[in-house]
């Protein structure tokens, strides 16, 4: 089997009051979660990337962002199914001055939003398993490199 081509996944640590935005997603008999984000388009800046995917997963305009702030490979299994290889370049961005009432989406594949502590996040399925990063990352941190994680 021919190794996948990388892609590149642009996504926002978005805190709130302490809190951290994620993005649910679903597929057949799984439940798990997202940093907001998504794809970079062929032609695309990947700031330019990340302000569309946050318009379009959490309706959220003109967010000051920080970063990158880490990178993360995830590249799935050599005997997977599919082959699959996800580069994601982690920004941040503090949304603590605003409502978050009318967070909505455009893109079909998220089935909700929710806030959590980081203390919450240990008991989530997130892609990429970066819970322990998160803990420990301040604003202002140098960016660093996680390295390959995969989370089937």
């Amino acid at each position: 089997m021919t190794p996948a081509e990388p892609r590149i996944r642009v996504s926002a640590i978005l805190r709130w009051h302490g809190r951290i935005l994620l993005c649910r997603h679903e597929k057949p008999g799984k439940e798990y979660w997202l940093l907001p984000g998504g794809g970079v388009n062929s032609g695309e800046s990947i700031v330019d990337a990340l302000e569309r995917e946050l318009r379009e997963e959490v309706g959220v305009e003109d967010v000051p962002v920080e970063g990158p702030v880490a990178i993360v490979d995830s590249i799935a299994p050599v005997r997977s199914f599919a082959q699959k290889h996800v580069v994601h370049i982690i920004f941040a961005g503090d949304l603590s001055g605003r409502s978050l009432e009318k967070v909505t989406s455009e893109d079909a594949a998220v089935r909700g939003h929710r806030l959590f502590s980081v203390d919450d996040l240990d008991g989530v399925v997130l892609h990429p398993p970066i819970q322990r990063f998160l803990a420990r990352w301040q604003p202002g941190d140098p960016v660093v490199y996680l390295g390959s994680l995969w989370v089937p």
